[in-house]
């Protein structure tokens, strides 16, 4: 399953509004000022943001912290975006009728759903899904990560935002690990979704 690229890259805000949760309290103000956002501290932005800002974050925050460091912000930053959709973008019901669901049949149905708003986080990227065992989600062009070179995958932020979703929705002990990542020369970041017993 493909979800088409958004011809004017624009992200949803939670990939601004969540890392600024996320990122720890004395460098929020200065990481934003340096990638070019320091109007979203004054006013978090509330409707989709252009992805270069986004990109932007993301290439100043690898640069300015550790690895680690940034790794667990964008990791937090993930479960706080799934955290709001589940809260606040899928209906109850449908969030109840994935759960009653065997895993296989809800990780498809959850699939296609992603697919279809796939352009509120990919932006100019391409989506893919290919439910089975693993599930895998891939970005092709992934904002994340444009242009960054790096050892190791660079999108945490998408891994941890698709395990929220997956480990509440199809099953609770699913865990998603970036697999192929752009950054690391990849033609696409891909996602892969398992169950662990």
């Amino acid at each position: 399953m493909d979800g088409g690229a958004h011809p004017g890259g624009r992200i949803g805000p939670n990939a601004i509004t969540r890392m600024a949760e996320a990122l720890p309290a004395d460098a929020v103000d200065a990481l934003f000022a340096e990638a070019g956002l320091a109007a979203y501290r004054r006013a978090p932005p509330a409707g989709m943001v252009a992805e270069r800002e986004v990109a932007a974050l993301h290439r100043v925050l690898r640069a300015r912290l550790d690895r680690a460091a940034y790794a667990a912000a964008a990791w937090e930053a993930g479960l706080r975006t799934g955290d709001y959709l589940l809260a606040n973008r899928i209906p109850r019901l449908a969030q109840g009728l994935l759960r009653a669901l065997p895993a296989a049949l809800a990780a498809r149905l959850l699939c296609a759903a992603i697919r279809r708003h796939a352009w509120t986080f990919a932006g100019s990227g391409a989506f893919a899904a290919r439910p089975g065992t693993p599930t895998l989600l891939s970005i092709a062009g992934c904002p994340l990560c444009r242009g960054a070179v790096s050892g190791q995958p660079a999108c945490g932020y998408f891994a941890a935002s698709f395990e929220r979703l997956f480990s509440r929705l199809v099953h609770r002990r699913a865990r998603v690990t970036e697999t192929a990542c752009a950054a690391m020369g990849d033609p696409a970041c891909v996602f892969a979704v398992t169950y662990t017993r």
